[in-house]
């Protein structure tokens, strides 16, 4: 038999998050796939990030910023 049921580890124990039809004491074997949290609140754009990072480098770096060519 294989059954697939949602859980919650509340640090000792798994406890099944809806009714498991099986009898008390039944052995089972678990096998984990840990769900990544979700995130809440407003996503944040690319932009939103690049304007939050502290990064050491001169007010005028852009302005002097050469392109180089670069053969191989």
């Amino acid at each position: 038999m294989s059954l697939t049921i949602e859980t919650t580890f509340d640090g000792e124990v798994f406890r099944p998050d809806e009714k498991v039809d099986l009898d008390p004491n039944t052995k089972v074997k678990l096998q984990l796939v840990v769900k990544k949290k979700e995130k809440t609140g407003e996503p944040h754009s690319l932009l939103d990030y690049a304007m939050s990072v502290d990064i050491d480098a001169p007010p005028d770096f852009a302005t002097n910023f050469e392109m180089q060519e670069f053969h191989q």
